[in-house]
């Protein structure tokens, strides 16, 4: 067993084992520690964002991540990206989210950037961070929300069809309006080359990006 532990911090199921296999790909001698708890964003989504309630499980969850001896936790859920910045605060070990780097990348090559998600919820943590990162760079930009609705029903339901002709038309709809289109859920990141195809734009999904910067800083430690 790996003496090098990361732990990644999950809201859903769907995104643990792809995202699980990209950090043993990216990160093979480290030990990869996954924390799940769904309620979370049934809470997040009931209540239309993040509540105390789910801050406080959340940092509990960075908590155990610590005394576990992880090095690094990855917030692999954007609903819950802005609870990351209070816990930096007092936490003892860096907290990355996923989606920073895709923000980063993105801001880097365009002024006019698509935000394109399942959950409502996901939309303004998603615009916030970008906004924070564009201001931190002296870049401006201009976003635009897209919600591909009834796709993140479809996809609990088990009905991937269904959730990927949702997120295409949705990203059609928005094509002419930017210059990227940001994936801002890490489960859509299997829609990024589709999405590239149909709609001649360049795409970001998170996942790779994340787990690429969580290597960067690692290394840099």
């Amino acid at each position: 067993m790996s003496n090098h532990k990361i732990a990644a911090i999950y809201t859903g199921a769907a995104l643990v084992k792809p995202l699980t296999d990209l950090m043993r790909e990216v990160l093979p001698d480290y030990e990869v520690m996954n924390i799940l708890d769904d309620s979370m964003i049934a809470e997040i989504i009931a209540h239309g964002g993040m509540t105390k309630a789910v801050k406080r499980r959340l940092y509990g969850y960075y908590e155990i991540a610590c005394a576990s001896g992880a090095e690094l936790i990855l917030n692999t859920c954007s609903s819950i990206g802005d609870a990351v910045y209070g816990a930096r605060e007092f936490m003892p070990i860096p907290i990355v989210r996923i989606d920073e780097a895709m923000a980063r990348k993105a801001i880097a090559m365009a002024g006019s950037i698509a935000v394109l998600a399942t959950l409502p919820t996901t939309l303004d943590p998603t615009i916030r961070l970008l906004e924070a990162c564009a201001a931190e760079m002296g870049r401006k930009i201009t976003t635009v929300s897209a919600l591909a609705e009834g796709a993140f029903p479809a996809i609990t339901a088990g009905d991937a069809e269904t959730h990927d002709r949702l997120i295409a038309e949705t990203a059609m709809r928005v094509a002419d309006t930017c210059d990227v289109i940001l994936l801002a859920q890490g489960s859509m990141a299997r829609m990024e080359d589709p999405l590239r195809k149909l709609t001649g734009k360049t795409v970001f999904s998170s996942p790779r990006l994340g787990v690429e910067m969580v290597r960067d800083m690692l290394e840099d430690k």
